[in-house]
This record gives C-alpha cells, sequence and structure tokens, in this order.
C-alpha cells in the first residue's frame, strides 16, 4: 500500500508519517509549506510541494506514485481565524476537499481518511461526547469540518470507497523535540511562548461551571492519534480486501477531561514555573 499524507509535513501530519512508515506502510506526502515544515519530512519519504486544490499537481501525483490510500491531514484550523475569514476557510478545507477527491474517485483510489475534529459538535451540554451526538458546530471552522464529513461520506458511497472520519479533540505532546507543535494557538505552545518571553502561563476564563472553574478539555497524545490512523486504515484496507466498501465515524480522545487550570498547573510543575494569570474569554 501507497498512502498519500495530504499535510504530512504538519505538527499532526509528520506523527502520522511517521507511524503509517513503522506500520510497514509506503508514504508520499503533499504539503504546500503555508504552515508546514519540509525539514519535518524523513529522509526517503517523496515530498510533494503542491495544493489540495491543483487538480493538475493531484492527478499527476496519484499517478506517478501508483497511490491506494490518501489521509487528508491538509487545511486550515484555527477557530478564531476562520470567523475572521470564513471564504478563506471554506475555499481550503471543503474546495480543496472536493478537488481531491474527485481526483481520489478519477485515480481509482479505494480508502480514504479524513481529518475531522471535535469542532462538529460544537458545546453539547452533555457530561460524555459520543458518535451520536448531535453535531452543531459554532465557526466556519467547525462547519467546513462537517461538510467535509458528509462529502467524504457521499463520495465513498458514489465511488465505492471506503472511509474514515476522524473527529480528534485536543491535541498535545511530541514524539521528538522537532515534532513538536509550534501553533500559537494551542494551550500547550501558548504556554511555552508566554515563558520564552519571560511571562507567566494566561488562562483564559475562571466561571466556567467546573469544579476549578476553568475549561474541561479531554486531550489525546499526537503519538496516539498517529496510531489511530494506522489502525483505521488498515480497517479501511481489511474491508477492501472483503469486497466491501464502509464509513466510518469515530472520536479520537481519552474520554477523560483535563481543566485548563490542570494542564497549566501540570506544565508549571513540571518547568519550574508558578505563575498563571486569568484574562476575559476569547470568543470564537
Amino acid at each position: 500500500m501507497t498512502f498519500l499524507i495530504t499535510g504530512g509535513a504538519g505538527y499532526i501530519g509528520a506523527h502520522v508519517v511517521r507511524a503509517m512508515l513503522l506500520a510497514g506502510e509506503e508514504v508520499v506526502v503533499l504539503d504546500d509549506l503555508s504552515t508546514g515544515n519540509a525539514d519535518r519530512v524523513p529522509q526517503g519519504v517523496p515530498l510533494v510541494v503542491g495544493s489540495v486544490l491543483d487538480r493538475q499537481v493531484l492527478d499527476e501525483t496519484f499517478a506517478r506514485h501508483e497511490i491506494t490510500g490518501v489521509v487528508h491531514l491538509a487545511g486550515k484550523k484555527q477557530v478564531g481565524e476562520s470567523v475572521e475569514k470564513p471564504l478563506h476557510y471554506y475555499e481550503e478545507n471543503v474546495q480543496g476537499l472536493t478537488v481531491l477527491l474527485g481526483a481520489v474517485a478519477a485515480a481509482g483510489v479505494r480508502n480514504f481518511l479524513f481529518s475531522s475534529s471535535a469542532s462538529v459538535y460544537g458545546m453539547p451540554d452533555v457530561d460524555l461526547v459520543t458518535e451520536d451526538t448531535p453535531c452543531l458546530p459554532l465557526s466556519p471552522y467547525g462547519e467546513t469540518k462537517l461538510a467535509g464529513e458528509w462529502l467524504v461520506r457521499a463520495a465513498g458511497k458514489a465511488h465505492g470507497i471506503s472511509t474514515a472520519c476522524l473527529r480528534y479533540f485536543n491535541v498535545a505532546g511530541a514524539a521528538t523535540p522537532e515534532l513538536a507543535d509550534t501553533g500559537v494557538y494551542n494551550l500547550v505552545p501558548m504556554i511555552f511562548e508566554r515563558f520564552d518571553k519571560g511571562e507567566g502561563a494566561r488562562i483564559f476564563g475562571d466561571d466556567y461551571p467546573t469544579p476549578d472553574g476553568t475549561c474541561i478539555r479531554d486531550y489525546i497524545h499526537v503519538a496516539d492519534l498517529a496510531e489511530a490512523h494506522v489502525v483505521a486504515a488498515r480497517k479501511l484496507v481489511e474491508w477492501g480486501a472483503q469486497g466491501e466498501y464502509r464509513d466510518l465515524t469515530v472520536n479520537i480522545g481519552r474520554g477523560e477531561g483535563v481543566s485548563v487550570r490542570e494542564m497549566v498547573d501540570l506544565v508549571n510543575d513540571t518547568t519550574g514555573h508558578t505563575d498563571a494569570a486569568y484574562a476575559p474569554v476569547i470568543s470564537p
């Protein structure tokens, strides 16, 4: 099997590439390097610098490398930015996916994994979010992920493609320092960015209906998330070998809530910092 990993030079993508390689799969990376880093792509792995919006690049890549499966991680992912630039997010995340699925169908590829997000749920008033929890996204980013799931399933049914939509919760950690998350909109990188400035961690909001008043999130280590892609990919291939083409939608998290305050305290204890300040909540 040869899998095309779109966004494979990004934070999550680089971990997925390594997990697939360790599982014995061949991989090809497609990344426009707008946020990705070519240095994250392992030596010997083909890197195609291009966009999923470019059908010609996609067709050439599928043909040259004899792609048999796709893991689609490329796209925009910042909630706040999506509110400011909704058209850009729909173009990159929805139109880009549409172009990619067209190339997948034309090439006869029969395995497709889609990077979705728990943001499709919005703010559900339930203790446990399951795959059956109603999807009510609150931002253009969340909307593009939900629309993406619809597109993936529809294309799968129409063209005999086995599909998996993986709804990530909050991703953290790194397999190695050089693969660390450098995004400044995720909690852990934000904390370390403030440390670099000689400042303490900042916590947004202290009046949530939680034991310590801060938002509770479900965190998953990026290495575990990457392994989930391997498991899902193998399931799709297994179905295909049986002549079956199905769709799978699954939440990817630990199923355990951790508050922002608890996470900040953990980072402070580990690094020897003590300060933390509260600030007003930033609305999407």
